[in-house]
């Protein structure tokens, strides 16, 4: 069971308290609130809990072979409940360890100017940007001069050849042609998620 439950469990034991004027069992409480998933040294036990924390908050008799038998509220326990209870203070503890936690880890996020000013300022992400540029200037030349290849071949150089060994050329420009496109496509994919990690 969550710490969070627990604290609610406390409080809802003091305001049942509090809502009676008479002692009464522990058994009451437990029937109540927990039965049947848990048991009656759970009850005794969150009572204990509440006892440890603060005494004058209820007050218990012990009797019957056990040392929390009946129990009733105290003027305390209705100021303690009006000031948040058990419930508040585990909220509040909660809100300064993630407070306290996130000083400690440094790892608060940076602003958009903050990121600016570090991308600015870091020589390694300068040199990856102009190697990222040079490799994406090298791809799109590689592809111009490929084109150019294949257009020069295919259409500005009239060759005079067998109709056979024309088509048999042709094929082989398609396939050169096929090739390095996916060459290219694959560069430009790799050059993008570069980019796209520099981003983030």
């Amino acid at each position: 069971m969550g710490e969070f439950f627990k604290s609610e469990l406390k409080d809802r034991f003091l305001q049942y308290a509090l809502e009676r004027r008479d002692y009464f069992e522990v058994r009451v409480l437990y029937d109540e609130f927990l039965r049947p998933n848990y048991n009656l040294d759970f009850a005794k036990k969150l009572i204990k809990e509440i006892r440890d924390y603060n005494p004058s908050l209820l007050d218990i008799m012990s009797g019957n072979g056990s040392e929390i038998f009946m129990l009733a509220s105290t003027p305390k326990t209705k100021e303690f409940l009006s000031g948040g209870g058990f419930l508040d203070m585990h909220v509040k503890e909660e809100e300064k360890w993630d407070v306290f936690l996130n000083q400690v880890s440094g790892s608060r996020r940076l602003s958009k100017d903050e990121k600016e000013l570090l991308e600015k300022n870091s020589p390694s992400i300068k040199r990856e940007k102009n190697l990222l540029t040079f490799l994406i200037a090298a791809v799109v030349i590689s592809f111009v001069f490929t084109l150019y290849s294949i257009l020069n071949n295919a259409l500005l150089e009239p060759q005079y050849v067998p109709k056979d060994e024309f088509e048999r050329r042709l094929e082989k420009v398609q396939s050169q042609y096929r090739l390095e496109n996916e060459k290219l496509i694959k560069e430009l994919e790799k050059a993008k998620a570069t980019i796209d990690s520099l981003k983030n």
